[in-house]
Parts: structure tokens; C-alpha cells; sequence
């Protein structure tokens, strides 16, 4: 299953690479440089395949995590100061995408959209300690009954060129549903509160809508909060 995203790059490319085979099997005359090109151009259909692929997921839901929105490694565990939207320190969790990872983001808890905000940015490479903040970004706050308000932040990276994001203010969102997707790009942030328990470790793999994130410590109850789903 293809993501919707790359449905247009992989029409195009699979005509492309049609083209660049049946052009070199009738006017290269050369048999290993025909084959060089044939080959060649297969391997980037396969590559561009497998960027859009979006294997079917089914989050077990739990207010009391927050589950991973992407696949990818952990870079950044850290206590930071985030100044979009909470101007308050917070638990950062940053997770890289390299370009083998499925590159769907999903949302990481259930709740309301409380602010989703585009910025144009620059190019930096993903892991650059300035490419959260300077890099093209979408940052998108989701009231949650356990954590309260958690911030996730989609960042393009040195190859990407395009963040789709699918979080509108207002919007009720359920825990790994689609929430956009980075094409060709490369980490996402949490931003989470102080007190949340952290359940992973620097460079531990994880897997978006399954591996879990943080969890909600027991004495924070935000349960009485009028939340719809």
C-alpha cells in the first residue's frame, strides 16, 4: 500500500523508467551500458516505491502514552526551552527518519487540535541543533486528557522539499491516524511535559503508531478536561 502523497512522483517515475528502458533496449547499441541503464532505472522506481509505502497500522489506543508519530531512530532526549507555542521548558524527544524509514507521521496521542501552524525555513541537515527552529517546519499542538497539551513539530530536512500536514484547528484526532507525511525528509520533534516518564532510550528504533514515547505519570489527572472524540 502507497501513501497519497506519492501517488503523482510514482505515475511519473514508472513512466520515466518505461521510457528509459524500451529507449535503451531500441538505441543503445552498447549490450552493458543498455543493461547499466536498465537496471538503473528499475532500482529508482523500487527506491521511490518504497519511500511512499505506508503499511496499514492499528494503534492500540491508551491515554496514558504518547506513541511514536514516525518511524525512525531517537537523536535527542533533552529538557528544553520551547518558545513557539508553550514559552516553558519541556521534554524534548526528537526521532530522524533516514530514507529508508516509512515517512507517513501519525498523530502520537488522541485529543483536540489546539494550533497547527506552516513555517517556511531553510534546508539544514536534520540533525543540526538549529533545524528545529530554523529549518521549513509545521508545528502542531494537541490537547490530550492525560498529558494535557503535547507539541509535535514535522522538520524538512537537507533533501526534503515538502511537509503535508493534515492537523486543522478544532479537529478531533484519534491516536495513530494519518496526520501528514515529509517527502524525501527527515525528523520530527515532541514536545512534551515535564513530568512525563520517557520510555525510550538515545538511538533506540522506533515505529510509528507502535512504539510508545512517554508515559503519563499517575498523579497527573487531567481527565475531567471536555475533550470529544
Amino acid at each position: 500500500m502507497f501513501h497519497k502523497e506519492g501517488q503523482k512522483i510514482i505515475l511519473i517515475t514508472f513512466f520515466m523508467v518505461c521510457a528509459i528502458v524500451l529507449l535503451a533496449e531500441y538505441y543503445v547499441g552498447i549490450e552493458w551500458l543498455r543493461l547499466v541503464l536498465q537496471v538503473a532505472g528499475i532500482v529508482l522506481l523500487v527506491l521511490v516505491l518504497q519511500f511512499f509505502r505506508n503499511p496499514k497500522r492499528v494503534a492500540i489506543k491508551d491515554f496514558d502514552e504518547i506513541l511514536a508519530p514516525v518511524d525512525g531512530k531517537v537523536v535527542v532526549i533533552e529538557e528544553v526551552e520551547e518558545n513557539e507555542y508553550f514559552n516553558d521548558k519541556r521534554k524534548q524527544v526528537s526521532i530522524f527518519m533516514s530514507p529508508t524509514n516509512v515517512h507517513v507521521t501519525r498523530y502520537p496521542a488522541s485529543g483536540s487540535i489546539q494550533y497547527s501552524k506552516y513555517h517556511p525555513g531553510k534546508y539544514l541537515v536534520a540533525w543540526h541543533p538549529k533545524s528545529s527552529t530554523e529549518n521549513e517546519r509545521t508545528t502542531v499542538v494537541i490537547n490530550t486528557p492525560k498529558f494535557g497539551e503535547i507539541l509535535y513539530r514535522q522538520i524538512a530536512g537537507a533533501v526534503a522539499r515538502r511537509i503535508v500536514n493534515y492537523a486543522e484547528e478544532g479537529q478531533c484526532v484519534q491516536q495513530g491516524e494519518d496526520a501528514g507525511f515529509i517527502k524525501f525528509g527527515s525528523r520530527v520533534d515532541l514536545f512534551l511535559p515535564l513530568d512525563s516518564a520517557i520510555a525510550v532510550k538515545l538511538n533506540q528504533k522506533v515505529v510509528g503508531a507502535k512504539t510508545c514515547i512517554a508515559v503519563a505519570p499517575v498523579k497527573k489527572n487531567h481527565e475531567k478536561q471536555k475533550i470529544k472524540y
